[in-house]
């Protein structure tokens, strides 16, 4: 692959991600990212920002930007860790839970326009290309 193939490649793949993330937003009323942080705390619980930041591979700066907004919605509380005040915690609070959920149920199968987006092998198959080209 040329060095113009390969800039078209990655052009695609830069609109496909504006695309779906635009989609996904429209759908949800969630940003991507910050739905991704909060199942991270659903699935983890109480964690600090450093481990978000961590497994969202964004900076410090956006996590905070994005917990801010998290926090005016009421879905975060945050407190600094007593033992260490640099060290700030999360946690999501029950009114995130409740809004999660019922986002999950409103998006059913037949109403969601990315269930049949992909076929499942599709899905595995873009899962091993984008995996390879993030590693």
């Amino acid at each position: 692959m040329n060095l113009r193939e390969f800039s078209s490649l990655l052009y695609q793949i830069k609109i496909a991600n504006q695309e779906m993330t635009s989609k996904f937003e429209e759908v949800t009323g969630f940003s991507l990212t910050r739905y991704e942080l909060m199942m991270i705390l659903k699935e983890t619980g109480k964690c600090s920002q450093k481990q978000i930041q961590h497994q969202l591979h964004i900076d410090s700066a956006a996590v905070t930007r994005h917990l801010k907004i998290l926090e005016e919605k009421e879905y975060v509380i945050r407190e600094r860790n007593k033992e260490n005040n640099r060290e700030i915690f999360v946690e999501m609070t029950e009114k995130a839970r409740m809004d999660l959920e019922s986002c999950e149920k409103e998006q059913d199968h037949s109403q969601n326009p990315f269930y049949d987006l992909l076929s499942s092998v599709e899905e595995k198959q873009l899962r091993q290309l984008l995996n390879k080209l993030i590693k």
